[in-house]
């Protein structure tokens, strides 16, 4: 099998090379779930599949994603061991590697970078073909450097499947065969699907309160299968928080047991939204803006434009089409400014750009920026047409 030459985090290239022998033990432990027919189903196990379920998607919310990929709180470095043991018992490889690939998600998210993107990828692979490919094998330890100094983490991630191995072999002491299938086995394999679902379908489905420049969205009914983590939209908006359903009626049970836990003394500092955030008043960073501009402007087909232009002025007096591309190609960096001021009807307007940014984004003090540095890009990308024609 070829190597792909691509850095780890690194989405150019043109081949996505899967690395099967790591697929392996996931379609064994799906295959798995299925030797429940010859083991039965008790309810004991299945009483141990709900409480591992639950243990197991709060550590994963609580630890894998607002402690050691955003630091939403502070803890004791016993905690902190013990999260990262219950979060790396889903066997979703070690804490610093699934943090390190969360942050990269959050710096490129909904780019041609992203690990996990829908819109560049496809949902399948979105969900979980990315974990298989060769250039997600590795860990960026420079990412996660503020962990990766504890040594025992370090061993934890030296022996990703030591905290699943030991679940399952408890399992198995407390219900026999019923137990490590249908307890262990299938809790694995669902929360495995309900917290790649917040990589998939919470960038697909559901709606936009805040303008992130990506596609994440709040989504209730993941928001209840994950205990809070559903409310995605929220999370892009402020990342560090480590309450995710901002508004009452928007269910967090993670940040209702961490808050619970804070007042026994086990996690403290809490980061919370301001309320500028809560009332979504805030200004947008530049690195939002662009990427929300890009979009809106990206809506606005530039060749079709170009070619709408070039006929009107096919067909008038003054300034010839011939007139502007001299014009234009002179200009340098200029075109946005010149074609503004052409007022050709073929062009779309700010105004029009403003109807169209209303149409696709959430309520935001910063819209008139988008619109302004989209409604640039549109016209850059319409004269670029023009002067190469």
């Amino acid at each position: 099998m070829t190597s792909t030459k691509a850095g780890p985090d690194n989405a150019s290239g043109d081949h996505e090379d899967i690395l099967y022998p790591e697929a392996v033990p996931f379609v064994l432990f799906h295959l798995a779930a299925f030797a429940a027919i010859w083991t039965g189903i008790t309810w004991q196990s299945l009483v141990i599949c709900a409480a591992l379920y639950v243990v197991r998607i709060f550590a994963i919310g609580a630890g894998y994603h607002r402690y050691f990929a955003h630091r939403a709180y502070s803890t004791s470095r016993t905690f902190q061991f013990i999260l990262a043991f219950l979060s790396q018992s889903t066997a979703q490889k070690s804490v610093l590697w699934w943090a390190a690939k969360h942050r990269h998600h959050h710096q490129h998210s909904d780019t041609e970078q992203d690990v996990h993107s829908p819109r560049h990828r496809g949902f399948v692979y979105a969900h979980l073909g990315w974990i298989f490919s060769t250039r997600h094998r590795t860990t960026d330890l420079t990412k996660i450097a503020d962990f990766a100094r504890y040594p025992e983490l370090m061993w934890l991630h030296k022996y990703e499947l030591a905290p699943a191995v030991v679940l399952a072999v408890i399992a198995f002491l407390i219900g026999g065969w019923p137990g490590l299938v249908v307890g262990f086995v299938w809790s694995t394999v669902l929360v495995y699907h309900a917290t790649f679902s917040i990589n998939s379908l919470a960038h697909v489905h559901g709606r936009k309160r805040y303008v992130t420049g990506d596609d994440s969205r709040n989504n209730w009914l993941l928001a209840l299968l994950t205990l809070g983590e559903g409310w995605h939209n929220n999370h892009h908006a402020y990342q560090s928080s480590v309450r995710q359903g901002f508004k009452w009626w928007e269910i967090d049970p993670t940040f209702y047991i961490l808050k619970a836990l804070s007042w026994c003394g086990v996690v403290w500092n809490l980061k919370t939204p301001p309320e500028a955030v809560l009332r979504n008043e805030q200004r947008l960073g530049t690195k939002i803006i662009e990427r929300a501009a890009a979009e809106l402007a990206a809506s606005f087909p530039s060749e079709r434009i170009a070619t709408a232009v070039r006929e009107a002025l096919a067909h008038a007096h003054a300034p010839t089409l011939s007139d502007l591309q001299d014009t234009l190609a002179a200009a340098q960096n200029k075109t946005a400014e010149l074609l503004a001021k052409a007022h050709i009807p073929a062009l779309p307007t700010r105004d029009d750009i403003r109807a169209r940014a209303t149409s696709m984004f959430a309520r935001t003090r910063s819209m008139e920026d988008i619109v302004d540095r989209a409604h640039r890009l549109v016209l850059e990308a319409v004269g670029k047409r023009l002067t190469t024609a």
